[in-house]
């Protein structure tokens, strides 16, 4: 017991672990801990920096990491200062005014370093953070880096500040981990919370969501629903005894004003407004927050909040969360959960038995697993020096011309739209006859908006992202052109986001396809109007697949490519390459970075098999006198304009540019390949690629080609673009470049 803390043997336990490994010089760098929300990680991380100042007299100096959302370095510096008054506990202005003194234990709020806004970082009369950490290596001081909750700020900036910290051991503490090589690794199993009392025993899922359930309107639907758990809760915690007054979390993905404006009225309708303090809201651009929110018998039924604070919030007394729609493809983020999964008084109490459980409304029908950031993957990240003699080194990079960049007019889209249709279906000018043939093909004509939903109790969030078909159940949303409006401008967005076709014009050119109207010509179908909102929201996944095949259609590339903006290209003086541990290090000698070794290559730190395939067999050729890989996307690297089927420009980044004996330079673009007659290749622009590609090095008469592989044995084509590589189009690479 620590001032009145009761002990939990597995946070002792993890407090021990943490001890042991960063008092071992054989311990690795990084340890990672994955704890369950609820499991209390603030007070294990409070408990070891204790534990390791009273048992050692090492000169350190911790700095607590936190994410900047929740003012969770405050809360976590004022429970420091709570349970271990003694510690020399600090905010960063404290150690920017005196330094990061031997012992002290600084919280940082991330946004105070990697904001762009910041004056931490900025030269000013007091020093730098900068300058303040090595005045502490100066000194002798060493640092242990504890990095809490997710790490949302994975960005070069925070890099740069962890890596001048140089920190002898780094803790990592988050709920939704994974072990990777290069870490040590914990797990807090999610029972023992349990057992402990301190979070529920299971979650409910849509309890009371029946099915074939007809729903009006999703709003009034769920909300209904948690408002009558939530009186059962309450009226159970009054059988107890217990003075918990339960709350409802009611998150919307974007909080968009129109849907935080129809759950208002449908609240104020039910009785709870925020004049009378029933109702809170807590969004980035609209806080009203009453004093005794987060009390057990606080007074607000229903808080209104966004994503942001899933992170960093603590409010036992949070037991249903309400997940509304404000689009058609949103995927329920699982880490939420943990914000109603907290005892209100850190005990079960067996009956009644709903007071166990937490519950969870949705008429989501995807759940990711976390969100897992960089330094949870099973690579790490180095920097690397380019070689001397590349400086000077130039080819001509291309870029949008966005003077051009029109794409397709409505018109013409139109058509171009209407022809994949007619031509892959074999669709005529009867709509009837036009709709069977459309839904023998997996269309859904429902006059409601259909979905499977998951209902029924989950021990945890990962039983919930895994649930199987038979515990979903189906249910429809009658069509409100109102409501569903949102939802429908959502589908059409989605369309957008891969196209780039302008929101309206998408719209327009599917209720001239799919609506009933006066304008007769290019029409598959004619549909009332609710039934083409149901058409649209229930179909989004196939139209998506439609407007890609539309994209990758063939393009004619010259035109365009003539018209493309160019910059000279040189290779960076620096790059950051993905790597993890291999059991023997090789020097990869032919790249153009100092340090390029295989740990780059192992299928964690690199996906592709035809590049790691192609930067090993570069390494043996002894045609090939050097090798630059490209990265995929950004300013500094190379790219080449192609345009896609419905004439809109768009960059590739080749893989690769090497260099041979001869003098000659090639640019190498890998892919996948064949394994077992099936195609490996997922890049549905590759022919618009390959003719672009050819165009370019056409132009400034560079060799090229495209690079895939079978069983392991690479093959080139830079002639005409096939999947298939049984052709003599494809030809062994080592023929080429021996």
């Amino acid at each position: 017991m620590v001032n009145g803390l009761n002990d939990y043997e597995y946070q002792n336990d993890c407090v021990e672990y943490l001890f042991d490994k960063t008092s071992s010089p054989d311990s690795k760098k990084i340890i990672t801990v994955k704890a369950p929300t609820g499991a209390g990680k603030t007070v294990i991380l409070i408990k070891y920096v204790n534990f390791y100042l009273n048992n050692t007299g090492n000169k350190v100096a911790f700095i607590w990491l936190c994410p900047g959302k929740g003012d969770l370095e405050v809360q976590s510096r004022e429970k420091m200062e709570e349970l271990m008054p003694s510690i020399d506990a600090r905010d960063l202005p404290y150690s920017m005014l005196l330094g990061f003194d031997n012992r002290s234990v600084t919280f940082v709020n991330w946004e105070l370093v990697t904001n762009k806004k910041n004056n931490a970082l900025k030269d000013s009369e007091r020093k730098n953070i900068y300058d303040r950490i090595d005045e502490a290596h100066n000194d002798g001081i060493k640092f242990i880096l504890i990095i809490d909750e997710e790490h949302l700020n994975n960005t070069k900036k925070a890099k740069d500040i962890i890596d001048r910290f140089d920190p002898i051991y780094t803790i990592r503490v988050s709920a939704t981990a994974n072990k990777v090589s290069h870490h040590e690794f914990y797990e807090i199993p999610e029972d023992e919370v349990i057992d402990a009392g301190l979070i529920t025993r299971a979650i409910y899922v849509n309890e009371g969501v029946m099915e074939h359930d007809e729903i009006e309107n999703d709003y009034d639907y769920l909300l209904d629903l948690a408002d009558m758990k939530r009186k059962e809760l309450l009226a159970g915690y009054e059988m107890v005894g217990a003075d918990v007054r339960p709350l409802v979390l009611i998150q919307f993905p974007s909080g968009q004003p129109e849907t935080i404006k129809a759950v208002e009225d449908k609240l104020a309708s039910m009785g709870y407004t925020y004049d009378n303090g029933l109702v809170n809201i807590w969004m980035s651009d609209d806080k009203i927050k009453s004093d005794d929110l987060t009390a057990n018998n606080g007074t607000p039924a229903f808080l209104l909040m966004k994503q942001a604070v899933s992170t960093g919030w603590d409010c036992p007394r949070a037991k249903i969360l309400v997940k509304l729609r404000e689009g058609g493809s949103e995927d329920f983020q699982i880490q939420t959960i943990g914000r109603i999964r907290r005892m209100p008084e850190r005990k079960h109490y067996d009956f009644p038995g709903c007071l166990d459980l937490c519950y969870i409304y949705t008429l989501d029908e995807q759940y990711k697993q976390g969100l897992m950031t960089e330094m949870d993957k099973a690579y790490q990240v180095r920097k690397l020096f380019l070689k001397k003699g590349f400086e000077d080194f130039t080819l001509v990079k291309e870029m949008r011309n966005l003077d051009t960049d029109s794409g397709l007019g409505e018109r013409e889209l139109l058509k171009l739209i209407y022809d994949h249709f007619v031509s892959k279906y074999k669709l005529g000018t009867v709509k009837a006859d036009n709709q069977k043939t459309l839904s023998m093909n997996g269309y859904n004509f429902s006059h409601e908006i259909d979905s499977k939903v998951i209902q029924g109790e989950f021990r945890s969030g990962e039983a919930i992202s895994n649930a199987t078909n038979s515990q979903k159940i189906s249910v429809k949303t009658k069509i409100n052109t109102h409501t569903h409006g949102i939802q429908l401008m959502h589908s059409v967005d989605e369309i957008k986001k891969i196209t780039t076709i302008p929101a309206q014009r998408v719209r327009n050119i599917l209720q001239r396809l799919f609506r009933k109207g006066k304008k007769k010509s290019m029409k598959l179908l004619a549909l009332d109007t609710s039934d083409f909102y149901a058409f649209i929201i229930n179909n989004i996944h196939q139209l998506k697949i439609e407007f890609r095949e539309i994209m990758a259609t063939q393009s004619k590339q010259l035109t365009f490519a003539d018209n493309a903006k160019t910059v000279d290209f040189k290779i960076p003086d620096t790059e950051l390459y993905k790597y993890t541990d291999v059991k023997q290090v090789k020097p990869m000698t032919k790249n153009v970075y100092e340090g390029y070794t295989n740990e780059f290559l192992p299928s964690e730190a690199r996906k592709s098999t035809s590049e790691r395939l192609f930067e090993r067999f570069c390494e043996k050729a002894g045609s090939v006198e050097w090798i630059y890989k490209n990265g995929d996307s950004g300013q500094q690297y190379l790219s080449i304009v192609y345009v896609n089927g419905i004439s809109k420009q768009w960059l590739f980044y080749p893989d690769y540019i090497i260099k041979t004996k001869d003098g000659n330079v090639w640019i190498i673009e890998t892919k996948g390949g064949m394994q077992a007659g099936h195609t490996k290749n997922i890049d549905r622009q590759v022919e618009n690629k390959f003719n672009a590609f050819k165009a370019y090095a056409e132009k400034y008469n560079l060799h090229w080609g495209f690079v895939r592989d079978i069983d392991e044995e690479l093959y080139i084509n830079n002639t005409v673009y096939t999947e298939d590589m049984s052709g003599d189009n494809w030809i062994p690479l080592e023929n080429v470049l021996p």
